[in-house]
């Protein structure tokens, strides 16, 4: 029997999670009978490149999903707001990865890893988690199953990629006019990033969190599903190209041997232990960039607290932080 194929769609496929959403729909052989390209009309002129044809970029209309049967949102928040709903009243079933839907409770906030089985209660709309949540929550599901996570407190890496392909070009275009002792006079970051650390994404609550350090705190509970985890989050953008790393203190309800979270640890897919300080080997973002996996290492006890674990996690942010989460998601919702 032939292998039914799917009409796809990216919204926002100009942008660096929409690139890679195209490229990892061909990497993972998803089965495309068709790919809709879609962005503003900006991009009317561009094109794509997918299985080595070149596909027209098309504009963003109202019209566009008529035949979709998935849309692969990632072109800001109000995009999703306007045209998702859209795209479901059209027939197609929607992944979106901004942040617009990830609270609502009627629409599953999904890792697949994690709680694949929350895409059956979808009503047309499924969200991408937050990058950072993402990588997170893979490593800590483990350690929660096997003994409970009592608090966590996390400081993020967060590299220029997940401000988008503006934030990638300020980072160079910066660090060029600094190494040529020039003046630096971009502020696409509102802050110089070149060869500096913004303690800030994302815009301040009225508590002195971000809207980013909330996300993580939210978004863990809600797939885990879990609400009487606490989080605590301090996110900084570093001078980094591509792949968030973090620093994860973990309180946990019940005793532990390493060995164990070690085992736990690598039997979780799509989640590699990096584990060697004698061999100098441990996750690091420039290793982590174009690969699936998220990667864990730098384990160790923490004594201070009862039943405390210290870790760092690493992963490309617009791949499972974002594009090959998305696509796991849709490879799930055609299984289903």
């Amino acid at each position: 029997m032939k292998e039914k194929s799917y009409v796809i769609a990216v919204v926002g496929a100009t942008g660096a999670v929409g690139k890679e959403m195209v490229k990892t729909l061909e990497k993972r052989n998803f089965p495309v009978k068709k790919l809709i390209p879609l962005a503003s009309i900006r991009s009317i002129g561009k094109s794509i490149i997918f299985k080595k044809k070149k596909i027209d970029i098309e504009e963003l209309k109202k019209d566009s999903f008529e035949g979709v049967d998935i849309a692969l949102f990632s072109a800001g928040g109000s995009i999703s707001k306007k045209f998702a709903p859209l795209a479901v009243k059209s027939g197609a079933v929607v992944v979106d990865n901004t942040s617009y839907f990830r609270m609502d409770k009627k629409v599953p906030l999904v890792v697949p890893e994690i709680n694949a089985a929350d895409i059956k209660k979808h009503k047309g709309i499924i969200a991408n988690p937050n990058c950072s949540t993402i990588q997170m929550v893979l490593a800590l599901k483990p350690l929660h199953d096997k003994y409970g996570i009592k608090r966590v407190v996390v400081s993020t890496y967060q590299a220029v990629s997940g401000a988008g392909q503006k934030a990638i070009n300020a980072l160079l275009n910066e660090s060029m006019l600094k190494l040529s002792s020039e003046k630096i006079t971009t502020k696409v970051m509102g802050k110089q990033i070149a060869f500096n650390l913004i303690p800030q994404i994302d815009v301040f609550s009225d508590g002195g969190y971000t809207k980013e350090e909330l996300k993580m705190v939210n978004e863990t509970k809600k797939i885990m599903h879990d609400n009487s985890i606490q989080v605590t989050v301090t996110c900084v953008r570093v001078p980094v190209l591509r792949g968030h790393s973090e620093s994860v203190n973990v309180e946990l309800k019940k005793p532990f041997k390493m060995k164990d979270v070690i085992i736990a640890l690598k039997q979780t897919p799509n989640l590699i232990v990096e584990d060697d300080v004698k061999k100098l080997k441990y996750p690091m973002p420039i290793n982590a960039m174009d690969k699936f996996e998220t990667f864990v290492g730098r384990l160790r006890v923490d004594d201070t607290i009862k039943n405390g674990l210290n870790m760092w996690v690493v992963s490309d942010n617009l791949l499972k932080g974002a594009a090959f989460n998305a696509v796991q998601i849709a490879e799930e919702i055609i299984k289903m």
